[in-house]
């Protein structure tokens, strides 16, 4: 999965309007415009990595306040994993939390497979998170939230 498909897809799974994108990566110290925004979310221009992290970095401010002092520098590489473990940690979840979502969206791992998603990539037990896992993974708290609404 392209960065811009999962910026787009995050701002889906949380109904993100522009300027609520705008207001997140100013949680992580970055100003985007909304020529960039849109351009972003229209496949115009590539969405950088450390762009989507700086983002995420924003979303963890977001849900979970933003800590003093220095914000915490992005990541210039991004895979799924580390998305996956950010949006983790944004949303507070713990494992069984984790595994629950996934269900929602007909996804069913272990405890032990889904620990191995958050490992280090040269750790034995490093499982790589693959575009339908994350996918899932954003569709099931889509799920989650609309009910939770309901």
């Amino acid at each position: 999965m392209s960065h811009n498909d999962t910026f787009q897809r995050i701002r889906h799974t949380f109904n993100l309007d522009d300027s609520a994108l705008i207001d997140i990566f100013a949680l992580a110290d970055v100003n985007v415009s909304e020529a960039q925004v849109a351009a972003w979310l229209s496949d115009e221009t590539e969405l950088s990595a450390t762009n989507l992290a700086s983002f995420l970095n924003g979303f963890i401010n977001l849900k979970r306040g933003k800590n003093e002092g220095e914000q915490p520098k992005p990541e210039s590489s991004l895979n799924n994993n580390i998305v996956l473990r950010k949006l983790r940690i944004a949303l507070d979840l713990k494992a069984e939390d984790s595994l629950e979502i996934l269900q929602l969206a007909d996804i069913r791992l272990s405890k032990h497979e889904l620990s191995a998603l958050f490992r280090k990539a040269d750790n034995k037990h490093f499982r790589a998170c693959s575009d339908e896992l994350l996918h899932g993974f954003l569709a099931g708290v889509r799920i989650k939230t609309q009910s939770a609404d309901s």
